[in-house]
């Protein structure tokens, strides 16, 4: 096996904007454009693998055939045939709705699927940019829906100005929502679930207003008020620094201006590689290389143990994975 690319899947959203292509460099992205799914096993939306010989082949159909060997014995045992993990780039060139997703216990409940908890990694934001995540101060039901029956709740929600280099960990049922002007990439669950708590008074495209999901939205809520709600992390060059690690997945950063060597023998799960800025070729087997640039993503199978990446100029990636053992 070797390090795979998928084809891009870029789907209309109606924030969406242009900077896929004007600075992640993605090729013929349609207008309003909010999101690139780089890698997915949603249900009509699954990758289609875009190098080498498995060229044409799904990543369900690589699961089938290569089991453990591609996601790693530990990950096939959890989770089967279905790719646990969701990665996209997106573009909100406006802001997108508020909005919650329910957890692992809820989503099996009322759709019998898998939560979703999610990341955020800033790759550029506008300036003045800033996003919605988590409550300013304790709620409860009762007040929520108030705020909800004034047509307030954005007085509730906690600000955060943003800038490119900020992270953000969204467990499920945390309200969010990002704001305009930022290209971001998110790491999360395999699922689509989403319940909107308001959407600003918007239209859709035939000019109607988007549906609200206020009665599922009030279950899946964590009222809790959080001291912190961002990621704090290092960024020693050359060397992976821990980013977030829970039970749904583990992300490194890794930023280097030299050759950096990766042994993942001790690791028993796929690897994914999200290049940030800069571009690099990854080594495999001794001296096959894969070409890697800012706006790819790229997964390395769980039977490659040792990677050694070489870059072009500085680079960034995000290097993603689940632990044998997931950290609660």
């Amino acid at each position: 096996m070797y390090p795979i690319k998928f084809i891009p899947q870029y789907k209309y959203r109606l924030w969406g904007g242009q900077k896929l292509s004007t600075i992640l460099h993605k090729s013929e992205v349609p207008e309003k454009t909010g999101e690139s799914w780089e890698l997915s096993g949603i249900e009509d939306s699954v990758s289609v693998v875009a190098n080498g010989f498995l060229q044409g082949n799904t990543i369900q159909e690589l699961i089938e055939i290569y089991m453990g060997d591609l996601l790693g014995d530990s990950v096939y045992e959890r989770f089967g045939e279905e790719f646990p993990l969701l990665i996209k780039l997106i573009d909100a060139n406006d802001v997108l709705s508020i909005q919650v997703h329910p957890d692992n216990e809820l989503s099996k409940k009322r759709h019998n699927a898998y939560g979703k908890t999610e990341m955020w990694y800033v790759i550029q934001a506008d300036e003045g940019s800033e996003l919605f995540t988590g409550f300013n101060k304790e709620m409860n039901k009762e007040d929520f829906l108030d705020h909800m029956e004034a047509n307030t709740i954005e007085s509730i929600l906690n600000r955060e100005k943003v800038e490119a280099g900020d992270c953000f960990f969204i467990p499920a049922g945390r309200i969010h929502a990002t704001g305009a002007g930022i290209l971001f990439a998110e790491i999360q669950q395999t699922s689509d679930i989403t319940y909107r708590v308001s959407d600003w008074n918007r239209l859709d495209k035939d000019g109607q207003p988007r549906e609200l999901h206020t009665d599922l939205s009030v279950e899946a809520l964590d009222f809790k008020h959080y001291p912190d709600y961002r990621l704090r992390y290092d960024k020693n060059l050359n060397q992976s620094n821990l980013m977030i690690d829970c039970q749904f997945f583990t992300t490194n950063i890794l930023p280097f201006e030299q050759v950096v060597d990766k042994d993942y023998s001790d690791l028993d799960s796929f690897v994914i590689f999200i290049c940030l800025s800069g571009s690099c070729q990854i080594e495999y087997d001794d001296s096959k290389r894969v070409e890697f640039g800012k706006g790819e993503t790229l997964l390395i199978p769980s039977i490659l143990k040792i990677i050694r990446i070489i870059p072009s100029e500085k680079t960034e990636i995000l290097e993603v994975f689940i632990k044998t053992k997931p950290s609660e």
